[in-house]
């Protein structure tokens, strides 16, 4: 299980501190590498093309992160869960000058990201080994544009990170104008991405939900994204790139939202909160 990468990554399976990872190349594409942690696909990275999004849920991401502000602005992110820093390193490409931290607990991930799929030539990104609670608890009042909260542990995503206590902890560092970004994992009728995102429109005025149309549905497992803001969201932009991206997507917000979330209700700290894991057959497994 040999660490340091010489000559660039290396294909191969590490220890880290929550078990396995393991880094496949994308024969396919140069420069593109699959980051795996206990089987579970986390990121994809392409070192030659940072602005490069492979996963679905990651390109509706960047979609949001394209519309907030003036095209090419810089910003302030933090972002809750490192992995392969796919979303910092395209924030970096797109928006030079951008400041960014990554709250990853995870010592092990951590260096192995640095020393196979390189951050250190990212521009205004530092990464720092804490769990997300700890992280966000020690930021300043009012002093980001975006928080991301893209954390999962097992291939679930950490109860304590779902709970209106830990939102309204997002919010308080958020400037009046910054936004909440969750990617939220579920499967059959949706009942965990539902009060997740009770959740988030508990806290934000403005919020809005974007997916497959069989996730949406409660048809099949996969990812949500749910973004919140103080302000209004651009939900027409971001509607349009939905509908018309490679994968296409549908969002919902305001009545379409609020119908969706009728009878959940928000997550608090404190409850017995059990996220959904992926079934086997999701990631080919058996």
């Amino acid at each position: 299980m040999g660490r340091k990468g010489r000559h660039g990554p290396r294909a191969n399976i590490y220890a880290i501190d929550g078990g396995e990872a393991e880094l496949l190349r994308d024969a396919d594409r140069d420069g593109g590498w699959m980051l795996l942690v206990g089987g579970v696909p986390q990121s994809y990275v392409d070192l030659s093309d940072p602005t490069y999004l492979d996963f679905e849920y990651m390109r509706l991401m960047g979609d949001v992160v394209d519309c907030l502000g003036a095209a090419g602005e810089a910003f302030d992110a933090v972002h809750i869960g490192g992995a392969g820093c796919t979303l910092p390193r395209y924030i970096a490409a797109t928006r030079p000058g951008s400041r960014q931290v990554v709250l990853e607990p995870d010592a092990g991930l951590v260096e192995l990201v640095r020393e196979q799929l390189p951050v250190k030539g990212v521009p205004g990104l530092r990464i720092r080994v804490t769990d997300g609670r700890t992280g966000v608890a020690a930021l300043a009042d009012e002093a980001d544009d975006l928080l991301v909260m893209d954390a999962f542990a097992e291939a679930s995503m950490p109860p304590e990170l779902a709970t209106r206590e830990f939102v309204l902890e997002a919010a308080r560092v958020l400037r009046p104008g910054g936004v909440y970004m969750a990617n939220v994992a579920d499967g059959f009728r949706l009942p965990f991405a539902r009060r997740v995102a009770a959740t988030v429109r508990s806290v934000f005025r403005h919020t809005l939900l974007m997916g497959d149309p069989g996730v949406l549905r409660g048809r099949r497992f996969g990812n949500l994204i749910v973004a919140g803001s103080r302000r209004p969201l651009p939900v027409a932009e971001l509607t349009r790139r939905a509908a018309g991206g490679a994968a296409r997507a549908r969002l919902l917000d305001g009545g379409d939202l609020a119908a969706f979330c009728a009878g959940s209700a928000p997550l608090r700290d404190g409850e017995e909160i059990v996220a959904p894991v992926p079934p086997p057959q999701v990631f080919g497994k058996s």
